[in-house]
């Protein structure tokens, strides 16, 4: 029996493949109120961060306070809140993979977050843009699984317009070049294959990922604001995969999850 949502019965749901098979009824069998609990004093903005290096780095500083631990079969996942210019922020690595980065985020949600910025590194699809170059998706390529379970199918999703206002205004106001992108969200890191990838750039998209348009999903579906910074990282747009040492930029990295934070910030 359908709680919530227009209800469909199986016959009137039923498509030609299962992943179409979008079922708009809000209420799950298990929602994520079941496993976590919101926090009263929660700051509304969070940052999803990518790398751990940097959350190692800043916690080994103590600049973070645990206030959480998620859980899952590999064990916890803390969720940590740090001052950024006198104002707390909410930070929290989301795992790799859209599976695991939409279970996540929704539990941080019900945490009390609905201000979100995630900041990682994607691989490029035009040589031409430097590693680090940093990147801001207005949309997405769906070709995973996550956001079809959360939104009905389409070929696209868009960030949310506030998102990329904040994060240009901060972006420019540091005077850090950046570009306005379509990303590929794709589930297997190992089938990036080059017909494939010869499409998504006729498609338009300058780079490749595994979790933005999940992410982007979950936000919209839960109606909170979400956006994403990317820097430019492995090449994939010649003959061969080159990974340019993308994940040894500490300085990028690091950056990066404080222009996420101010660029959060301003989505009050």
């Amino acid at each position: 029996m359908y709680i919530e949502g227009k209800g469909r019965n199986k016959t009137d749901m039923k498509r030609e493949f299962p992943i179409l098979e979008y079922d708009d009824n809000t209420q799950a069998l298990l929602n994520p109120q079941k496993n976590v609990k919101p926090i009263e004093s929660l700051p509304p903005h969070c940052v999803i961060c990518f790398f751990q290096d940097v959350l190692n780095h800043l916690n080994k500083s103590k600049l973070l306070t645990k206030v959480y631990d998620l859980k899952s079969e590999m064990g916890t996942h803390p969720v940590y809140t740090f001052d950024y210019n006198g104002r707390p922020v909410v930070i929290f690595h989301p795992g790799v993979g859209a599976p695991f980065a939409a279970g996540l985020l929704e539990e941080v949600i019900v945490l009390g977050c609905n201000k979100f910025i995630a900041c990682g590194g994607a691989g490029i699809l035009e040589k031409d843009i430097a590693v680090g170059h940093l990147l801001i998706p207005t949309s997405a390529i769906r070709d995973e699984g996550t956001s079809y379970h959360y939104l009905p199918p389409s070929r696209e999703i868009k960030t949310h317009p506030d998102a990329v206002a904040a994060m240009e205004k901060t972006l420019q106001n540091k005077k850090v070049p950046y570009q306005l992108v379509k990303t590929w969200t794709i589930d297997a890191l190992y089938r990036e294959t080059p017909d494939k990838i010869e499409l998504r750039k006729s498609e338009g998209c300058t780079c490749v990922e595994m979790e933005t348009a999940a992410l982007f999903a979950v936000a919209e579906f839960r109606n909170v604001k979400l956006g994403q910074l990317l820097y430019a990282g492995d090449d994939l747009s010649g003959e061969y995969w080159d990974g340019r040492q993308w994940a040894s930029r500490w300085d990028v990295r690091e950056k990066l999850v404080y222009l996420a934070a101010e660029s959060c910030l301003a989505m009050d």
